[in-house]
């Protein structure tokens, strides 16, 4: 009796799961870096090589819009505040906190006289603030 045996490997394999696994990996990444900027507004902020490692729960941020116009966006808000109401939203938002710390996002060409002005709000009411700042 002659039996033949077929032993033959087949070297082929499919790719659709390969891609399958990647496409799932890239709508991951793009969603979840969505997730990374707290800011909804696009600011160009100063550069500073020192970090600090606090975290504050509430941001404050102030955009240039030319011609001497700033408006003033608490927690990445679309809708600007007044400049007084910036202190009454503050003041409602850290009420609750034990140790009170804001940040104050701000263009690089709003100048400083703006940003001390939330400064001095943070100095009335013994809050602390930290100043955001891109990495060099």
């Amino acid at each position: 009796m002659a039996l033949k045996r077929n032993t033959r490997v087949d070297a082929s394999f499919s790719v659709s799961s390969m891609t399958d696994i990647v496409f799932l990996l890239l709508i991951f990444f793009l969603v979840t870096s969505t997730l990374i900027n707290p800011n909804a507004l696009k600011l160009l902020l100063p550069r500073s090589t020192g970090q600090v490692n606090a975290k504050a729960t509430v941001s404050v941020s102030i955009k240039d819009w030319g011609d001497d116009v700033y408006t003033y966006h608490v927690n990445g808000a679309q809708e600007p505040l007044s400049y007084e109401a910036v202190e009454d939203e503050l003041v409602t938002l850290l009420s609750s906190e034990e140790d009170p710390t804001f940040s104050i996002f701000s263009d690089q060409s709003v100048p400083v006289g703006e940003v001390v002005q939330i400064m001095n709000i943070a100095k009335r009411n013994h809050y602390k603030v930290i100043l955001a700042t891109q990495p060099e």
